[in-house]
């Protein structure tokens, strides 16, 4: 049913395939070595208008374990879009190289546009402040491996929850999972977006507090999903300024929250998390960045028909 398809939001997946993809990438992390050769033959195209480390190599990887090819670009200056070709252009030419697109924009909206002129499937890997639903899918395998479930959790949105796309796709999803309660902590001047709550959140019974203070609420939460403030969504430098240290997670903080709680981050971190909390048994980010290639091998193997 996924062979062909676009993936722009986390909406574009029902709640049966989400968890179709989470347990195919769960069969990989338990045999990777099956998977070797499903995708051989078959070509991604990396296409990255905007920088990024670990979502362009986490595809590579992705589809090389697979036993696929990877062409594409990191660097937008070294294309043909600095002679003015249009992203609809780009995608009827690349289309024509390849089995499946990831696609990384700063432009809304610029995943959904391609898509339109595409006869391959396109992947959204971060359009701008909008979505990033493979951090998404990533962040659903992580919740589904250490906590044995996608219900019933406390989830803490700390840091910009203003522009952080990723914020916006996780909440989407898990708002289709019974049980789920949402805190949003971040200052007023990043709060969460109103379409979030009023079009998706309210409209779906999803119970959630917008607070302020991270220590107020650190001893409910069953897992933590700080975010970084991002510089390159801000026009005034001083305002990034006043408010990049807003929230840092340290061990004395730690110290507020469950024995059993646990922290994951979209990651790059800058200074909302100190290393010292990286020893701590809680911290799972960098365990989240190995399941999001598992997620990323399970999506491109459903969406080329492989599997």
């Amino acid at each position: 049913m996924l062979t062909g398809r676009h993936l722009i939001q986390p909406d574009d997946l029902t709640v049966s395939e989400i968890d179709e993809i989470c347990s195919l990438a769960e069969q990989i992390i338990v045999d990777p070595k099956s998977f070797q050769d499903v995708c051989r033959g078959k070509i991604l195209a990396t296409l990255f208008f905007e920088p990024s480390t670990r979502t362009r190599l986490s595809f590579e990887a992705a589809m090389l374990r697979l036993g696929g090819s990877v062409e594409g670009f990191s660097d937008a200056d070294n294309t043909s879009s600095v002679k003015g070709e249009t992203l609809a252009d780009t995608i009827r030419v690349v289309s024509s190289y390849v089995d499946v697109i990831a696609m990384r924009s700063p432009k809304e909206g610029a995943a959904l546009l391609a898509s339109k002129y595409s006869p391959v499937p396109i992947i959204n890997a971060g359009d701008g402040g909008h979505y990033h639903p493979t951090q998404t899918l990533t962040d659903l395998v992580t919740i589904r491996q250490l906590t044995g479930g996608l219900e019933n959790h406390t989830i803490g949105f700390c840091g910009d929850l203003k522009f952080g796309r990723t914020v916006h796709s996780l909440a989407e999803a898990m708002r289709h999972y019974k049980g789920n309660k949402f805190i949003f902590i971040s200052p007023k001047e990043l709060t969460v977006p109103d379409y979030l709550i009023k079009n998706i959140l309210e409209p779906a019974g999803v119970k959630y507090e917008i607070v302020e203070s991270l220590d107020a609420v650190m001893d409910q939460l069953d897992i933590l999903y700080m975010t970084r403030v991002q510089k390159e969504r801000f026009f005034n430098e001083q305002d990034y300024i006043r408010l990049k240290d807003s929230y840092i997670l340290d061990t004395e903080r730690m110290k507020l929250a469950r024995k059993n709680m646990i922290i994951l981050h979209p990651l790059p971190r800058v200074n909302e998390i100190t290393p010292e909390v990286d020893n701590d048994p809680r911290a799972a980010y960098f365990k989240q960045v190995k399941y999001g290639m598992y997620a990323r091998m399970a999506l491109i193997a459903k969406l080329t028909g492989t599997l």
